[in-house]
């Protein structure tokens, strides 16, 4: 006979009920220590309003083992899970694997920022306000599919089941791939969730990973996909060197300017959505040949294009001319606000900060960072702990030791287009932030467009552009509107009872 052991009620209106947890190998109450508890998880039972909906749902926080080729744990993956309870058939019921970036970051961000059914406190455009904690997301996309956040090895929770294990299995883009392959296996195993249509949904740094997962677990696990879903994503190992890499950032410096009211009159005057598609068209169809001929510009021509560089960033002719026409990225988060005193944020450049002093050619800390850390971080804390009841002194890590991190070999974004024309039902849906820096919306389209040169998928590829950052869901209307289209795109990707995959 197994004992149940009861969890204390916790002391928050999102709470409704806990149930018991069972000191069995698949459930077992963590124990305040600073060691992961690899194999265990802690139930309790929410309500939460969904878009005008009732929803009630059962969240799972626990810990659930990565095997070697023995069978033996060499770590445990912390995850949070979703499941809205008046669903009975979960056949039809579709499964969203959620992680985010870094790559040494938890699945915190999207988790309490964007679909999980609790949200941090922020204010409308997504900056810290105190007190700090947890509300209600009306926008969650549990009404629609069940979510699973996982913590890659060494961060939030997750943790190797000892140092003497090499941080080659698990740190480097194929290792990491590999290991998260095999606990997804486990996760759906366990959580009976084979039938589900499933879909991986990644940001930053995630997008590499589950671009990968897509070929990985259909090769090597035998799990076919219907959808992926890429936030802010990475350039996924498609290369763009020279010319190309130079060009393709000056939207993003646009898109910026825009904001912060740097441009000339006559841009300023227009939406957003009415000035980019011309600054993408001057940088496909002259800039990338300009910068292709190098010294072999003539003075009129290098003159010529410097102006127009400087008219759609928002920078000063001398600087683009002194920079080769080629300004970084670093240098223009330091020099758009610098007559003002500020500089602008890499993540999201809505944020301006404050350096010590105004000269320089790059920023002394990242703006948006800084904020987000000061909203995210206690907020998991309090959400973890006291809603979700999963007691443990063991560090949370929003920034894990993940390094040296193994970055050869990255083929993801093939492997994601392999995975596409192998399966029919896969489909993939791209979103941008227009003011992030460090993956901008142009490269994200670039990507989209060379994963894809023969146009053979296009019907099932689709990109979505959003008026702030890098998580562009902290901005309120953004947060409505990416997880209605997260909504349709689920709904959309899946198919008709009895429809064949083929083509």
């Amino acid at each position: 006979m197994i004992n149940k052991i009861l969890l204390p009620l916790a002391l928050t209106g999102a709470v409704i009920a806990q149930v018991a947890v069972l000191p069995a190998q698949a459930q077992m109450k963590p124990s305040p220590s600073r060691v992961l508890a690899v194999d265990s998880s802690v139930v309790t039972k929410h309500e939460v309003t969904i878009k005008g909906q009732r929803v009630s749902y059962t969240a799972t926080a626990g810990s659930i083992p990565v095997w070697d080729d023995e069978g033996k744990p060499i770590a445990g993956v912390f995850y949070t899970y979703y499941e809205r309870d008046d669903v009975k058939d979960k056949s039809g019921r579709p499964l969203v694997i959620s992680f985010n970036g870094g790559p040494g970051t938890p699945s915190v961000w999207m988790e309490i920022g964007y679909t999980g059914p609790r949200m941090l406190n922020i204010d409308d455009e997504g900056y810290p306000v105190q007190p700090y904690g947890m509300r209600d997301n009306p926008q969650s996309i549990l009404d629609v599919a069940d979510i699973v956040y996982v913590d890659p090895v060494n961060t939030g929770y997750s943790r190797p089941v000892s140092k003497d294990i090499p941080g080659t299995k698990f740190y480097g883009v194929n290792a990491d791939i590999k290991y998260l392959a095999e606990w997804i296996n486990t996760f759906v195993t366990r959580k009976g969730r084979w039938a589900s249509p499933k879909f991986l949904i990644g940001e930053s740094y995630g997008t590499t990973r589950v671009s990968g997962l897509a070929l990985e677990l259909q090769d090597a696990q035998w799990m076919y996909l219907n959808g992926v879903i890429l936030v802010s994503p990475t350039e996924l190992g498609i290369l763009r060197n020279g010319p190309v890499d130079a060009a393709l950032k000056l939207p993003y410096f646009t898109a910026t300017a825009w904001y912060h009211k740097k441009l000339p009159a006559d841009l300023q005057q227009k939406d957003l959505n009415d000035v980019l598609p011309e600054v993408e068209n001057f940088t496909i169809n002259e800039l990338i040949p300009a910068l292709s001929r190098g010294s072999a510009l003539d003075e009129a021509q290098r003159k010529s294009i410097g102006v127009r560089i400087a008219r759609y960033s928002g920078l000063k002719e001398l600087v683009v001319q002194e920079n080769n026409l080629d300004v970084s990225t670093n240098l223009f988060w330091k020099e758009l606000l610098r007559d003002q005193g500020y500089t602008v944020g890499r993540l999201d450049s809505r944020y301006r900060g404050i350096d010590r002093q105004t000269g320089g050619t790059s920023p002394d800390y990242n703006a948006e960072l800084t904020a987000w850390l000061q909203a995210f971080t206690p907020a998991i804390h309090i959400y973890l702990q006291e809603e979700l009841n999963y007691k443990t002194d063991l560090k949370y890590n929003m920034f894990g030791d993940v390094y040296p991190w193994d970055r050869k070999d990255d083929k993801t974004g093939e492997n994601l287009r392999q995975a596409i024309a192998q399966n029919p039902f896969l489909h993939l849906l791209v979103q941008s932030g227009y003011y992030d820096g460090a993956c901008d919306y142009f490269n994200a389209k670039y990507s989209m467009w060379q994963m894809d040169p023969g146009g053979k998928l296009k019907g099932r590829l689709k990109w979505e552009g959003y008026r702030s950052g890098h998580m562009m869901y902290l901005r309120k209307d953004d947060l409505a509107a990416a997880n209605e289209n997260l909504r349709k795109f689920i709904l959309e990707s899946i198919p008709a009872k009895g429809q064949a995959a083929k083509y």
